[in-house]
């Protein structure tokens, strides 16, 4: 069973869904590989989602808020190697794909690594917005290209 609740952020509206226990999934409307669910049942009233939706007012007033609930994203164990990796990256810092790819191993290759970034479940809470191409440059973002440069803006990166 899972629950939802909205979240009206400074870059758009945003679903954020729940098991109950942990977060599982939070993503901007009409972003690319958006979600369809059965049986979601809307509950504004979880503890667990006043607790991300404080998180979420904490991090657009530019703060570096701790994360003390639960995430659990759904996807294959390449996937979810490269999720804790983004994990990892500092508010206020960058890696680029291919750094992320030679964490994984020395063959991987910096687009596989981009496909797993591209459908991170957890918008904002991994923080796939602080991943750019080879040198420094600004790419895609599942959630729109516009956004990124708002939430890298927000984390003080200059691109």
């Amino acid at each position: 069973m899972y629950y939802s609740t909205k979240y009206s952020s400074p870059l758009g509206e945003m679903l954020i869904v729940s098991d109950g226990e942990s977060i599982c999934g939070v993503w901007f409307y009409a972003q690319k590989h958006f979600p369809s669910f059965e049986n979601l049942i809307e509950n504004d009233d979880l503890a667990i989602f006043r607790e991300v939706k404080d998180w979420f007012d904490d991090y657009f007033k530019g703060l570096n808020p701790e994360i003390h609930f639960k995430l659990k994203p759904q996807g294959s164990e390449f996937r979810r190697k490269v999720w804790r990796i983004l994990s990892e990256i500092p508010y206020g810092e960058t890696l680029t794909y291919g750094e992320i790819a030679s964490r994984l191993s020395p063959t991987m290759s910096a687009q596989a690594v981009g496909g797993a970034v591209g459908h991170n479940p957890l918008a904002i809470l991994i923080p796939c917005h602080r991943v750019l191409g080879a040198d420094g440059k600004l790419t895609g973002y599942a959630a729109g290209i516009d956004r990124k440069i708002k939430l890298l803006e927000l984390e003080k990166i200059i691109i």
